[in-house]
C-alpha cells in the first residue's frame, strides 16, 4: 500500500472543510429571457473575489449573479436580448457591439457563465465571425465563441483587492481558509524523497524528467501532466 497524497489526508479532517454560511450562492446567471429584475442586496462571499447582487424577478423568483461596477441595491436589471447597454444587463454576445466591455461570459449557451469572473476583470468583445464571436480575455488571449452565449455587460466588482498587502501570515492563513485551500503551500522539491516524486537530493531542484503520463496513478501524478511539449519556445525567424 502507498502513502496517501495530501489531497487524500486533507479530506478525512474537518479542519479542512469549508463552513457552508461561506458560500451564501452560486455565481451563474439565471436561464431566463426577456425580464426584469430589481437588485435587492449586494452579498459579500467569502468564496468570490467580487460581490453578488441579490436578484428579485418580477415573479418573485431570486437569483444571484455577480455585479459589476456601478451596480447598486434598487437597479433594474434586464435580462433579454434587445436590453441597454446599462452595468448589469445580461445579454447575448450577438447583441453587444464591438469593443464593450463584459464579465461572466458563458462557455456554452445556457452554462450560467464562465470566463470573466473574477473581481476586478472584463472581457471585450473584439468582431463577429457570422455564428461566433471573437472576445479578448483578461489574460490578453482571443477566444471563438457561439453568439448564443450570453455575458453580462459591466467590469465584475471587487478591484483592487491585492493592492493592500497581506501584513501578516495570518492574513494568508483566513484567506485560504475561506475557501478551503491549503496554506502554507511547500513545494516538492523542498520534501523529502518519501513524500514527494521532486523530493531529496543535495540542492532543491527536479532531477529527472518531470513529465508524467496521463494515466499516471495519484502520488505519481506530478509536475508537467500529459504536456504537449516542453522547454522554451522557439521563436520563428522571419
Amino acid at each position: 500500500m502507498g502513502k496517501r497524497t495530501r489531497s487524500q489526508r486533507r479530506g478525512s479532517s474537518p479542519k479542512n472543510r469549508v463552513s457552508s454560511h461561506k458560500f451564501p450562492a452560486a455565481n451563474r446567471i439565471p436561464r431566463v429571457s426577456e425580464k426584469m429584475g430589481e437588485v435587492t442586496d449586494l452579498v459579500h462571499s467569502a468564496a468570490h473575489t467580487a460581490p453578488l447582487a441579490r436578484v428579485k424577478f418580477e415573479d418573485g423568483t431570486t437569483a444571484h449573479i455577480a455585479a459589476p461596477e456601478g451596480v447598486s441595491v434598487g437597479q433594474e436589471l434586464a435580462f433579454g436580448d434587445n436590453v441597454s447597454l446599462r452595468p448589469g444587463n445580461v445579454t447575448k454576445l450577438s447583441e453587444i457591439p464591438e469593443g464593450t466591455p463584459i464579465c461572466n461570459v458563458e462557455s456554452r449557451p445556457g452554462d450560467g457563465g464562465k470566463f470573466a469572473r473574477s473581481g476586478g476583470n472584463s472581457a471585450v468583445l473584439e468582431t463577429r465571425m457570422g455564428d461566433n464571436v471573437r472576445i479578448r480575455m483578461p489574460s490578453g488571449s482571443l477566444k471563438d465563441l457561439p453568439a448564443s452565449c450570453r455575458a453580462t455587460i459591466g467590469v465584475l466588482g471587487g478591484h483592487g483587492r491585492t493592492d493592500k498587502p497581506l501584513m501578516k501570515a495570518g492574513a494568508a492563513h483566513y484567506r485560504q481558509k475561506a475557501r478551503g485551500k491549503l496554506y502554507p503551500t511547500v513545494s516538492g522539491v523542498a520534501m523529502n524523497p518519501v513524500d514527494h516524486p521532486h523530493g531529496g537530493g543535495n540542492h532543491q531542484a527536479v532531477h529527472g524528467p518531470n513529465s508524467v503520463g496521463r494515466n499516471a496513478p495519484p502520488g505519481q501524478k506530478v509536475g508537467n501532466i500529459a504536456p504537449r511539449r516542453t522547454g522554451r519556445g522557439r521563436t520563428r525567424e522571419q
